[in-house]
């Protein structure tokens, strides 16, 4: 449905599941709340879930940069959690959803990181990485300083999409993605300089609830560094990966991330 205000910002909320728990869901940059669909299927029976459309994503408002944009999408990730839950959060919602369990910890019941792109993080494990990923990330860096919105997205979606080729794709698929572009580029300042200080020390090592990520045997050798560190820093964080699948794993290989999820959800 489409709520008047989600953190003071118009957002569309999805529901999934009948289950006695209730959980958050946070889905990646260019995508939308219907892609939980598979992984929530298989978690109905535990959880009723929530997932909202983050700003200029799916049916809610185009994103206004009226503020910070991970301000933004906290402010309604926190309003949708209402009065608690479990949170399972994907790429740049799992960023979310590790800010959450800082900042709001009597509300978040567990945590699971699915590939979180904090890749502020990725330095503190293996510094080599970190800078083959901001070397490999230039032209397209460059793409979304220039406005070239097109450019941005084909390079975005040849290392964060799920396989197709730019070439692949419709015209409108196309057009919505590039219009998109000023959604990704207000999130470097947060996930490649650590903006917001999710990583400040003593933050993530004071989240105690229950803590798994997840991430694809395939996925790009930045998302391992990253979570190397977050593991390294957050108490009794368990990092699971999940075989043959990358970045899209909970769309990919919905199965099995479940089967990760369930036992953090029923322990």
């Amino acid at each position: 449905m489409l709520d008047n205000l989600r953190g003071g910002f118009p957002v569309y909320t999805r529901g999934f599941g009948h289950g006695p728990q209730k959980a958050l869901l946070l889905h990646c940059a260019l995508a939308h709340s219907k892609v939980w669909t598979p992984l929530a299927m298989r978690l109905s029976e535990e959880l009723t879930m929530i997932a909202p459309d983050m700003p200029g994503h799916g049916r809610s408002a185009a994103w206004d940069q009226r503020s910070d944009l991970h301000d933004q999408v906290t402010a309604i990730a926190l309003d949708c959690l209402a009065d608690g839950g479990h949170v399972i959060g994907h790429s740049f919602g799992a960023t979310v959803a590790l800010r959450l369990a800082i900042e709001a910890p009597d509300k978040v019941q567990s945590l699971t990181l699915i590939e979180p792109v904090l890749f502020a993080a990725a330095r503190e494990s293996d510094v080599s990485v970190f800078q083959t990923y901001l070397d490999a990330s230039q032209e397209f860096g460059a793409a979304l300083e220039q406005g070239d919105w097109a450019k941005g997205a084909a390079d975005f979606i040849s290392i964060w999409g799920d396989g197709r080729t730019w070439d692949e794709l419709g015209e409108k698929e196309r057009t919505l993605l590039s219009s998109q572009m000023p959604f990704i580029r207000e999130t470097e300042p947060c996930l490649v300089a650590d903006a917001n200080g999710l990583l400040s020390e003593g933050r993530p090592e004071a989240i105690q609830c229950p803590t798994q990520l997840i991430r694809g045997a395939e996925s790009e050798p930045v998302i391992a560094a990253i979570h190397a560190t977050l593991a390294k820093k957050i108490p009794n964080a368990f990092d699971a990966v999940v075989a043959g699948a990358g970045h899209m794993v909970p769309i990919t290989h919905p199965e099995q991330v479940a089967a990760l999820v369930k036992p953090l959800i029923t322990g």
